[in-house]
């Protein structure tokens, strides 16, 4: 399982105080809102820094970090990733599932035969479509629907499914 996600990655400076806009990379970028800190990966390396203030714009987050202070210093941070740790990351649903703990995961039909491996999660808003690489090569695309979707087990990373007539 995956320990950290990523949630943004930092485009440029906002302003003259040190603010950053970030493009969000997390399904509801809201959830910066309740954040107190994120991890920074990038040039300079890897570090966790607070959160001082989260304002919302129409395609970006603006964020102000504590130790970043001018612009120059915003600046310096251009193209670096923000993480969260699983501990900080929001809170799952039932039947709900992080994308990066689904990637990688073997699919098997209902007599636990081997279909292939999860690649790609495509989300269409209606549901997701698991796109599932199988052995020679082709990609079969599943429907995340209770009808398909027998069973999802991240530990053993094994994802059982029903492939519904005119799937295959």
């Amino acid at each position: 399982m995956e320990e950290r996600f990523k949630v943004g990655i930092i485009t440029g400076a906002h302003g003259v105080h040190g603010e950053v806009k970030v493009f969000p990379t997390t399904d509801d970028p809201r959830r910066f809102k309740k954040l107190k800190e994120v991890i920074l990966c990038g040039k300079g390396g890897e570090r966790t820094v607070k959160i001082v203030s989260v304002k919302l714009n129409a395609s970006m987050v603006i964020l102000k970090l504590e130790g970043t202070d001018d612009r120059d210093a915003a600046d310096r941070l251009k193209k670096t990733e923000l993480f969260v740790d699983r501990k900080n990351a929001v809170k799952l649903e039932k039947d709900e599932y992080f994308i990066a703990d689904l990637i990688g995961m073997k699919v098997v039909d209902e007599d636990d035969r081997m279909i292939g491996e999860l690649w790609d999660v495509i989300q269409t808003g209606a549901n997701d479509v698991y796109s599932v690489r199988q052995e020679d090569g082709r990609d079969l695309l599943i429907p995340a629907i209770k009808e398909c979707i027998l069973s999802v087990d991240v530990n053993e990373r094994i994802m059982k499914v029903h492939i519904m007539e005119g799937l295959i």
